[in-house]
């Protein structure tokens, strides 16, 4: 859908949903592949990438540190690098995008010369104080005074070496950020975890792949650390795959209407930590009473938006870093779904209690006026709570273009898969 309007509403299908749909490609990898790309000699192809606000963003800021980024179609960057990258002339802005954000912070370390990393004022609110002090803490002069962007850092061309700790528990990214320029060190690295906890280690297993892809000679030594041997990075052409968490909502639209929705690509076959949602989305209407989010955080919403439908009550936990992505979703989550039905969502500490009810359609169907969901600018709020609209008459999307940060096609999936959507004051 193009131009799209400030609010849309959500019409109940009211049958199953049935269909074909391929996810657009991976956030996460494409991201990561665009970095590696721009820190290799040579032109690399990417295919089967994503194009949303995220990648573009990178894409522009590699842009500036004088790396040829082309765009031959709709789902391909081309990527031509000396292999190292050129001071900007101004400030890098990422918007709200995390993962440019933390990876470029440690790979322009490698520039020779000052570089500011910004973003919008949500980003601006994200906390990035671990990776600063890990930059330190190898010589490299680097400051946020907020602990949080816009970060400043003046690299001398080079990562250094020795040890460097890391505490990943707020987010897995300090760690593939370090990970990803390590390569580029004066000698060997070695990062490690300095303490036990670690966001979403799955997206760091993804980080280590794309990294040999690209030729990195990089060995786990144990749970919490890696050696990274100064190898640089050559040129590859890498087949980006589909984005898991995207598919979490083709997943929940199908568990919700009963329907059955062809991914072209099994569960199994995804390599992103989101896949693991398909089992639990799986047992709906009767997913587990407690689900632990770690390790794949992003389906959280997804998941907690089926929950309000299921069996008997779902609390999640092991989802505190929620608290630190876009938005709080944590809250965000919980306030929708009081919006939805006051005491539907509760915040326990850093849990979410959801207070299903099988029952729900039926209870609120003679409700005539519009629920509003407000989104807070993030897309994984815009995107799960849609969900809710294909049970529930009323739910009315606030900003929906915010979905344009992953899954730019997302309305269009829907509307292809014969949901009504109707734009709304």
């Amino acid at each position: 859908m193009t131009g799209l309007p400030p609010a849309l509403t959500v019409i109940p299908p009211n049958h199953p949903l049935v269909g074909r749909v391929s996810p657009p490609g991976s956030k996460s990898i494409t991201n990561r592949a665009l970095l590696l790309a721009a820190l290799a000699n040579g032109t690399s192809r990417l295919s089967g990438a994503l194009k949303s606000k995220d990648t573009v963003l990178m894409a522009a800021a590699l842009r500036q540190m004088g790396v040829t980024v082309e765009e031959p179609d709709a789902t391909s960057f081309v990527v031509t690098s000396t292999g190292r990258l050129q001071q900007p002339d101004s400030p890098l802005f990422l918007g709200n995008a995390g993962t440019a954000t933390r990876f470029l912070t440690a790979a322009v370390a490698t520039v020779d010369g000052e570089v500011i990393v910004d973003g919008d004022e949500e980003m601006r609110l994200r906390p990035i104080g671990p990776l600063v002090t890990a930059l330190q803490s190898l010589g490299i002069e680097a400051s946020s005074p907020t602990g949080c962007p816009p970060v400043t850092i003046r690299g001398k061309g080079s990562f250094g070496e020795g040890r460097v700790e890391i505490d990943g528990g707020l987010s897995s990214q300090y760690v593939s950020a370090l990970l990803m320029a390590a390569p580029l060190g004066d000698g060997p690295i070695t990062v490690a975890l300095s303490g036990n906890d670690i966001g979403a280690r799955g997206y760091v297993d993804l980080t280590l792949a794309a990294m040999r892809s690209f030729g990195a000679d990089v060995e786990q030594i144990d749970a919490g650390s890696w050696l990274v041997q100064p190898t640089g990075y050559q040129a590859a052409d890498l087949l980006v795959e589909p984005d898991a968490s995207a598919a979490t909502y083709l997943w929940g639209a199908a568990a919700l209407t009963g329907g059955k929705i062809d991914l072209g690509v099994a569960a199994d076959a995804f390599t992103q930590p989101d896949a693991a949602a398909q089992a639990i989305i799986a047992q709906f209407p009767n997913m587990p009473a407690a689900i632990d989010g770690s390790q794949m955080q992003d389906a959280v919403p997804t998941i907690a938006v089926l929950a309000a439908f299921n069996n008997h009550p779902v609390r999640f936990v092991g989802i505190a870093n929620l608290r630190v992505k876009e938005t709080d979703r944590i809250r965000a989550v919980a306030n929708e779904l009081n919006r939805i039905l006051p005491g539907l969502g509760t915040e326990e500490g850093d849990d979410l209690l959801v207070a299903s009810d099988p029952n729900l359609a039926k209870k609120l169907a003679g409700r005539n006026a519009l629920t509003r969901i407000e989104t807070y600018h993030d897309h994984r709020i815009a995107m799960s709570f849609a969900l809710a609209g294909l049970k529930l008459t009323g739910i009315t999307i606030l900003d929906p273009a915010c979905t344009g940060k992953t899954y730019p096609q997302y309305w269009d999936m829907l509307a292809g898969l014969g949901v009504k959507l109707v734009p709304t004051a």
